[in-house]
């Protein structure tokens, strides 16, 4: 790779590699193109033309963060500003592997972070959930379609676009279902019989004859968006005395959390949320231990 290649075409090049070998999420693609044209602008102003791999050889450190410190005065979050440089650094291995030489960006730390623990929904108030969805006023396919896809949620820790993405010909469900999550990862997910029961009745009621393509179904007959299942949480909220965390997402935390308590093993919590790293479910512990804090504090006479 010359270094009077255009950062432009370099940045095309390593983005078409992640898509296609690295097999990357259009969500994660469309953030790393905007994070290197973000760069690109802000070395085009800082070196006063267009920009060239070398002029990635020459940067500093001191550039580097002065990239960082424009980011943060235009209000991103230290969460934000870390996943722009974690971008930057990988492109930044991409380059190198050419035989090029980008030690600025190796130089910058990332800021710390606390990580955060998942906010699940107890058991009490999934149920809660899914009876009120049960009760609503839209016609009775669209409330059992709902509760249908919170029961993937909540009984098998599937993500939304995962359960979203079930297939007609991934029926009729059996007893274990594969399913093929982030960056192609393919995982067996055992399901209940009250899930595989919960999509049956949906499918008998279902007024569209849907001989492929999605399973779950919107009023006009198109795939169904996540945005209604997102809304239709909102809306339960206030009236379940539900915070703002009881998101789809934390339907799957509550999956984790209810297994972990009941003494399931890390390692196959792991595997049916289809983590790649054991450290991504190991964040599940941590609501498990204070879950034990709250009660013990709530029930001992010292506390």
């Amino acid at each position: 790779m010359s270094g009077s290649r255009p950062l432009a075409a370099a940045a095309a090049e390593w983005l078409d590699q992640c898509a296609h070998q690295r097999r990357l999420s259009p969500h994660t693609l469309r953030a790393y193109a905007a994070s290197i044209e973000r760069f690109e602008d802000f070395l085009s102003r800082h070196f006063g033309g267009a920009v060239t791999l070398v002029h990635l050889e020459a940067l500093t450190a001191a550039d580097v963060r002065g990239f960082l410190a424009m980011r943060r005065g235009e209000g991103l979050a230290s969460t934000s500003v870390a996943r722009e440089l974690s971008a930057l650094r990988t492109f930044a291995r991409f380059v190198r592997g050419s035989g090029l030489k980008l030690e600025a960006l190796a130089g910058v730390k990332s800021p710390k972070l606390a990580r955060r623990v998942p906010r699940p929904l107890s058991a009490p108030d999934a149920h809660a959930l899914l009876a009120m969805t049960n009760d609503g006023d839209a016609p009775e396919w669209e409330r059992l379609r709902d509760t249908a896809v919170l029961l993937l949620l909540w009984g098998a820790g599937l993500r939304i676009s995962e359960a979203l993405a079930l297939s007609v010909a991934d029926l009729p469900l059996g007893e274990v279902l594969t399913i093929s999550g982030k960056r192609g990862k393919v995982r067996q997910v055992p399901l209940l019989p009250v899930v595989r029961e919960a999509v049956d009745a949906y499918r008998a009621l279902m007024p569209f004859a849907v001989t492929e393509g999605a399973v779950f179904r919107g009023r006009r007959g198109g795939p169904l968006d996540a945005g209604h299942i997102r809304a239709a949480m909102r809306a339960a909220r206030p009236a379940l005395g539900l915070p703002t965390s009881a998101t789809p997402h934390a339907l799957r935390h509550s999956f984790a959390t209810h297994l972990l308590g009941a003494g399931a093993d890390l390692r196959a919590i792991q595997e049916l949320l289809g983590h790649a790293s054991l450290s991504s479910t190991q964040i599940y512990t941590a609501v498990d231990a204070a879950a034990l804090l709250d009660a013990y504090r709530g029930a001992h006479p010292r506390a």
